[in-house]
């Protein structure tokens, strides 16, 4: 098990926005956390980040106690995020902003570019022009390029495909998967909850705050009560 979140609980103030969250990530998965607005689903991330102080409960990172971690020292255990709107440095470089995804590594970053370019061919043809000039899409591909930077073992990625029109949804989930092929383990959090549960090997379902559903990814997709709720009845 790489990473294992067992009970947790998150406040914003005196609301509780994870409820006993307990979920499971293998080695080589990619795991979706599908739900509706509030569900919980960011407030997940941003707690494995070590964005989100956990109040009680407890979160291993291959093996490692990681719960009151602070986020960069996460980051040199290999968990990385790429957040939700991108986030990428508008006024720096496209080589730039890669560069500040291996901020705390030392030494060439010469395979981590060549990875990077191979994945997203277009970074390469702009590495040096602003991020803010930047398309939508090519913000994204930046954000997930600069998290690979950072060599993870397992990559959060948050709604990648927001704001994108379907052409560049269909590439963004087709990079995703040949990230996991070349080893990297992946938690995807997505509202287009069709093609996160195409894409995953396993899901679990969020409910204000709370797990109510996990099973096989092909399963959630073909349960009828699945459809109706979070697929549009598709």
């Amino acid at each position: 098990m790489l990473l294992d979140i067992a009970d947790v609980h998150v406040y914003y103030g005196k609301v509780e926005a994870l409820k006993g969250v307990s979920l499971t990530i293998d080695k080589g998965e990619i795991v979706a956390l599908i739900g509706a607005n509030g569900a919980g689903k960011t407030t997940t991330l941003k707690t494995l980040s070590g964005l989100r102080p956990v109040r009680s409960g407890r979160i291993t990172l291959d093996g490692a106690d990681i719960t009151h971690m602070p986020g960069h020292k996460r980051v040199r255990l290999g968990l990385c995020q790429a957040p939700e709107g991108r986030g990428i440095f508008p006024g720096m470089t496209v080589a730039e902003n890669l560069e500040m995804g291996a901020y705390d590594r030392r030494g060439s970053l010469r395979e981590d570019f060549d990875r990077v370019f191979q994945l997203f061919p277009r970074l390469s043809d702009r590495k040096a022009q602003y991020g803010g000039t930047l398309s939508g899409g090519e913000q994204q591909m930046l954000a997930i390029g600069r998290a690979l930077m950072a060599r993870p073992e397992i990559l959060l990625l948050d709604e990648p495909s927001m704001g994108l029109a379907p052409t560049l949804v269909r590439q963004i989930f087709q990079i995703i998967k040949e990230i996991n092929q070349q080893g990297t383990t992946v938690l995807l959090v997505e509202q287009n909850a069709v093609q996160a549960l195409s894409l995953a090997h396993r899901a679990y379902v969020l409910e204000l705050g709370r797990v109510v559903r996990s099973a096989p990814a092909r399963d959630l997709l073909a349960d009828p009560a699945v459809r109706a709720a979070y697929l549009g009845g598709a």
